[in-house]
C-alpha cells in the first residue's frame, strides 16, 4: 500500500496559502494542523482520535487531498474497505500532482482486490501507471490483477449461475460504496454542527438522567409502602410482634389468675364457716 510524506505536502499547501486570502489561508493552515494531529494520532494505534482529526482537516479544506488519503489509509489497514474506497476517491478527485494521483489510484486497485473486483481494479491500476509508469509495485499489482480477471472470467463461462450472483454481489458492493460515500459527504458538510448538537445533547442526556433518577426515587418508595404487611394477611397476623405476649405466655396468665381467685374464694369460705370476728371494744 502506497503512502506518502506528509510533511512536504503541507508545507506545499502553507505556500500557496500566501496568495490566498486571510480567512482561506486560516482554514489551510488549520486543516494542515489537523492532518498533521491525524498522523500522530494514527502512529499512536489511536484510530479514533485520528480518524476525528482527519474529518476535521477535510472539512476545513475539501482541497486537502492528504487527510482523505491517510484516513484510507487507515479504514484499510482496518479492513474497512467499502470506506477505504470512498477516500481513496476522494483523494484522487483532489489530487493536482501526478504523484498524488497515482498513490490514490494504486491504494483504489488494492481496494478492488480484496472486494474481488478484478476488473476495476485492473483500471484503478492502469489510471495509477497513467501517472507514473516507474513504479514497479503497481505494475506487479497490475499483472496479478489482470490474470485474476482472467481466472474470474473462465469461471464464469463455465458456470453461467455463478456469473450472475458475482454480478448481483458486485453490484450490492457497489451500492455499498456510493452510499458510504454519500454518507461521508453529508458528515463533512455536519462536522463544524456536530461539536455544537453534541454538547447540547450531553447537557440532555443529564437532565433526562436526573428526572429519571427521580422517578427511580419515587417507584423505590412505592415498592417499600407495597411491600408492608397488609391489615387482612392472614400469614402476617400469625407472626409474633414486639410487645405482643406468645400463647403459652397467655395461657400461663389465665391460670395464674384462676389460681388467685381460688384462694380468695377459699379464705371467704372459711370466714362463712367462723362466723364474725367478736370486738373487744366497749360500748358507750
Amino acid at each position: 500500500m502506497k503512502r506518502i510524506v506528509c510533511i512536504i505536502l503541507l508545507f506545499g499547501y502553507l505556500g500557496h496559502a500566501q496568495e490566498m486570502d486571510k480567512e482561506t489561508q486560516k482554514a489551510i493552515k488549520k486543516s494542515a494542523t489537523y492532518t498533521w494531529e491525524g498522523n500522530k494520532k494514527l502512529d499512536e494505534q489511536d484510530f479514533v482520535n485520528a480518524e476525528a482529526k482527519y474529518r476535521k482537516a477535510i472539512s476545513e479544506n475539501a482541497d486537502n487531498n492528504i487527510a482523505p488519503y491517510n484516513l484510507g489509509n487507515a479504514y484499510y489497514e482496518n479492513k474497512t474497505y467499502s470506506e477505504a474506497f470512498g477516500r481513496y476517491k476522494q483523494s484522487a478527485e483532489s489530487a493536482t500532482s501526478k504523484s498524488e494521483k497515482h498513490k490514490a489510484f494504486h491504494n483504489l486497485g488494492n481496494v478492488f482486490m480484496k472486494s474481488n473486483e478484478y476488473e476495476k481494479a485492473v483500471e484503478a491500476y492502469k489510471e495509477a501507471l497513467r501517472n507514473d509508469p516507474t513504479d514497479e509495485e503497481t505494475r506487479y499489482n497490475f499483472a496479478l490483477a489482470k490474470e485474476m480477471l482472467k481466472k474470474q472470467q473462465e469461471e464464469q463461462k463455465n458456470n453461467p449461475d455463478k456469473d450472475d450472483q458475482d454480478q448481483e454481489d458486485n453490484q450490492d458492493k457497489q451500492d455499498q460504496q456510493d452510499q458510504n460515500q454519500d454518507k461521508q459527504e453529508g458528515e463533512q458538510d455536519q462536522e463544524d454542527k456536530g461539536d455544537q448538537e453534541d454538547n447540547k445533547n450531553q447537557d440532555q442526556e443529564e437532565g433526562d438522567q436526573g428526572d429519571q433518577e427521580k422517578e427511580d426515587e419515587k417507584e423505590g418508595e412505592g415498592d417499600k409502602k407495597d411491600e408492608q404487611p397488609q391489615d387482612g394477611d392472614q400469614e402476617e397476623q400469625q407472626q409474633p410482634r414486639p410487645n405482643q405476649l406468645s400463647p403459652q405466655q397467655v395461657r400461663s396468665l389465665l391460670e395464674a389468675m384462676q389460681n388467685e381467685e381460688k384462694k380468695v374464694q377459699e379464705k371467704i369460705d372459711a370466714q362463712k364457716i367462723k362466723g364474725p370476728k367478736v370486738k373487744n371494744e366497749k360500748d358507750w
